[in-house]
């Protein structure tokens, strides 16, 4: 079956004929014998990163082996994400196309390891569609982060990568917490909240707190990003050594 049918009309026909040839290749794979295999399948995967929800997370049981000196193990881990990305594969989201005349939803999560993002906006029916899936392992010092701070991280990547969709949309962010007053309201900032602060001044963001999970993408998002159950969440402005988060409805 072509593609086409489930991620709708955001690509042209010569993009359309290369995500379908790699879901196909990646459909036939068999597990990964070695590294060479491991990173042909990792190259395929990150084709189609947009189309693929927390794409990194579902990702993160193969990464210890692209490690120097590591030796190649493919584990019971290994061959569940495997099996799991085969079957997401099998029936992808719907991605549509943009329409400029609306804005918007931006949902940011913060894992523990990871950061993820869904670009959405609402259609004729007032249904949210989803336009964009992001996500990324953290760095070293960026795993030491306050769970706030992570979700903070989420929203600047957010930033970095869709930077053309913010300056021509307004944005309506949507979370458990909200990161923008993390970052706008901080009395002192350090170098690199400054460098944020200028990054989101760019931009007409505006937050919605999460009261609710209303509809099939939210619920799928949150649940491809699962937070720690002791992650606890406040409204309240947190010292940047306060440990809050996110936590699922």
């Amino acid at each position: 079956m072509c593609i086409w049918s489930y991620i709708g009309n955001s690509l042209d026909s010569s993009s359309d004929s290369r995500v379908q040839a790699n879901i196909e290749a990646i459909l036939r794979m068999l597990e990964p014998r070695n590294v060479h295999e491991l990173k042909s399948l990792q190259g395929k995967l990150a084709y189609l990163g947009r189309f693929i929800s927390n794409l990194t997370g579902r990702c993160q049981p193969f990464s210890r082996m692209m490690k120097k000196d590591i030796p190649f193990e493919w584990d019971e881990a290994c061959d569940k994400s495997f099996k799991s990305i085969k079957s997401y594969l099998m029936k992808p989201p719907v991605l549509v196309a943009l329409v400029l005349s609306r804005p918007l939803i931006l949902y940011v999560a913060a894992q523990e390891r990871s950061v993820g993002i869904l670009l959405a906006q609402k259609n004729d029916e007032r249904k949210e569609n989803v336009l964009y899936y992001l996500s990324r392992t953290m760095t070293p010092n960026e795993l030491k982060y306050s769970p706030f701070k992570k979700l903070c991280l989420a929203l600047i990547f957010a930033i970095q990568k869709l930077k053309h969709y913010f300056q021509s949309h307004s944005i309506h962010l949507v979370s458990k917490a909200n990161p923008l007053k993390y970052v706008m309201k901080k009395p002192v900032l350090s170098d690199r909240l400054g460098r944020w602060y200028l990054q989101l001044q760019q931009f007409e963001i505006t937050y919605t707190l999460q009261k609710a999970v209303k509809g099939q993408v939210l619920i799928d998002f949150l649940a491809d990003h699962l937070i720690l159950a002791e992650w606890e969440l406040s409204e309240d402005l947190p010292d940047e050594d306060l440990v809050i988060e996110v936590t699922l409805p």
